[in-house]
């Protein structure tokens, strides 16, 4: 069976490009690069194995991107203490969405009325709303991409529905096909990144409840959220549009 591999990151050297990956299932790490191939080299190496095959890579690529911790204690906050995240950010805010169904969409008043209809109004009823507008009147970014199956969920559906309601608070929503999802090997996580070094990943129980919030600050795992949001930024379609392409 093939091994799952994540890319943790690369030192993009001119000659090459060495890079680190990390086994999720045995925590193994993979490091590609240039060969050590002079004899001489060779001959000065230790508890060199039949088969193994030394390679050179920057020390910055090991610093940056190797592992810190063999074990990590999750920082888990409260909802509470979640939603002051939103009031306390410097310059953006940044979300992923993977799921196929939120249960707290399905309080909304206006959820109902989407789900018999396939319209509603779409009223401020959350604190978000306004704390988000405020925030973006500060000249702040929020900006989300949310994942589609083909075809959507219900779930799915009343949130290209909502999003005009969160894009008139001043965010700016986009949507990626689960497939195009997959091709770019996004992790099947929800998250929010803070300023570039914050990442909140969100806890959800089997009914699709939001549990808690594990806090996550350590350079190295920001940094591997921040390619994803990366990626999934560069292939992600305005809501509006992408709504559009599914009546077509």
């Amino acid at each position: 069976m093939a091994r799952r591999l994540r890319f943790n990151g690369t030192g993009s050297d001119v000659v090459g490009c060495p890079a680190v990956h990390e086994d999720l299932d045995s925590g193994e790490i993979v490091i590609h690069g240039t060969p050590l191939s002079d004899p001489e080299d060779l001959a000065q190496l230790q508890h060199l194995g039949e088969g193994e095959t030394p390679i050179v890579v920057p020390r910055e690529l090991l610093v940056d991107f190797g592992p810190k911790e063999v074990t990590r204690t999750p920082r888990v906050i409260d909802l509470d203490d979640f939603g002051k995240l939103f009031e306390n950010f410097e310059h953006t805010a940044w979300r992923l969405e993977t799921r196929r169904r939120f249960a707290s969409d399905e309080t909304a008043p206006d959820y109902q009325a989407f789900v018999e209809t396939g319209e509603a109004p779409l009223d401020l009823y959350h604190p978000f709303f306004t704390t988000i507008r405020d925030q973006t009147q500060q000249g702040k970014r929020c900006e989300r991409v949310r994942i589609v199956d083909d075809p959507p969920t219900i779930g799915q559906r009343y949130l290209l529905y909502s999003a005009k309601r969160n894009c008139d608070m001043g965010e700016d929503i986009r949507n990626l096909w689960r497939a195009d999802a997959d091709r770019l090997r996004l992790p099947a996580e929800d998250f929010w990144i803070f300023d570039s070094r914050l990442v909140a990943l969100l806890n959800f129980d089997d009914d699709d409840n939001l549990l808690n919030v594990e806090l996550i600050t350590e350079p190295v795992v920001v940094n591997r959220y921040l390619q994803v949001r990366d990626a999934a930024w560069h292939y992600a379609v305005r809501y509006d549009t992408f709504a559009a392409g599914l009546t077509t």
